[in-house]
């Protein structure tokens, strides 16, 4: 099953966005993470930062906690003519334990930026990932298209996609947050 033919269920507590390019996808997590904010509601996660487009190439990735607004690079700098991949585990692994620490202290939605490759291999931000579901927080994020089957393993049945559009999104936390309360 494809991302596009993947069922909608705004019962679950996840979803995934799709549908998109990534950064327009970063845009709808950034606005939404706003509105939330703006409700009064704790929002915690990340969201990727990219300057990919102005330098050439992802060699100046990063993202941003909702909670603090430090930003963490995610990329390493691996020297002219290097084509492997540059994104630091360090950088992620700080920005996940801020994420942790975050849901730790009582959070109403976690928004994280992707689940990649490095989530799919259990790193990056898995551990964060986790913590939001074992703590029942409603959780919307992003999946690279190349670790789909990784993220149903993952997340199961607990997780839907839904269309990477403001309106689409609005719904699935209406319908959320409104079982969060029953």
């Amino acid at each position: 099953m494809t991302l596009l033919e993947a069922p909608v269920d705004l019962d679950c507590r996840i979803a995934a966005l799709q549908g998109a390019p990534g950064l327009a996808k970063q845009d709808i997590l950034t606005r939404f993470a706003a509105r939330l904010r703006r409700e009064g509601l704790r929002v915690a996660g990340v969201i990727e930062e990219s300057d990919c487009s102005r330098v050439g190439g992802c060699k100046n990735l990063g993202v941003r906690d909702l909670v603090s607004g430090r930003r963490f690079s995610i990329s390493q700098p691996l020297g002219v003519g290097s084509t492997a991949c540059n994104l630091d585990p360090v950088g992620l692994a700080c920005a996940c334990a801020l994420v942790e620490q975050a849901i730790d202290q009582g959070a109403d939605v976690v928004v994280l930026s992707k689940f990649g490759k490095a989530e799919a291999e259990r790193g990056g931000l898995a551990d964060a990932f986790r913590a939001a579901m074992f703590a029942g927080i409603p959780l919307v994020t992003t999946v690279a298209p190349v670790v789909a089957d990784d993220w149903s393993r993952f997340a199961g049945p607990l997780a839907t996609y839904i269309d990477a559009a403001d309106n689409v999104l609005d719904a699935w936390w209406s319908r959320t947050a409104g079982l969060q309360m029953h």
